[in-house]
């Protein structure tokens, strides 16, 4: 597997990863059909944020013959985004992701869905913990809770 810079043309697949992991992951917490199946599209998604300068310097893909199997998005020290396409799960591509994170980059948090306990634990494996801080996630009534590297 090698990790590198995306560029442009990784949008779609970006893109594609992340509808897709919002589907599977969050639509049976926040139930919004109208947003999990209508405003959540792979086009609509690149044109409203992968697609601008700021958000393509920061996004890592995971790429494995060819194929973009997962990608990370970090802004400073903080994991924003950290998705592998559910065909590819469980086979290392987010471990290869977290360890490039933490190794090249230096992340040390990020912001996790409270209910999303299956995420949660995959950042337990590797390093992080929640330290006590939560907030909302904007425009729901579900909280992120925030996890830092262990020491």
């Amino acid at each position: 597997m090698r990790i590198r810079k995306a560029a442009k043309n990784d949008l779609s697949r970006i893109a594609e990863i992340f509808v897709f992991n919002n589907r599977i992951n969050y639509f049976p917490i926040f139930k919004q059909e109208e947003y999990s199946f209508g405003q959540l599209q792979v086009v609509s998604v690149i044109d409203g944020y992968f697609g601008k300068e700021e958000i393509l310097n920061s996004l890592y893909v995971a790429e494995q013959r060819g194929i973009v199997k997962g990608f990370l998005e970090i802004r400073g020290t903080e994991i924003v985004k950290l998705y592998v396409d559910p065909c590819f799960q469980s086979g290392g591509i987010g471990h290869g992701l977290m360890e490039f994170a933490d190794g090249t980059l230096n992340a040390d948090f990020l912001w996790a869905l409270e209910k999303s306990t299956r995420a949660r634990a995959f950042f337990h494996r590797h390093g992080f913990i929640e330290n006590g801080e939560r907030e909302f996630e904007e425009g729901t009534t579900e909280y992120l809770l925030k996890l830092v590297r262990k020491n």
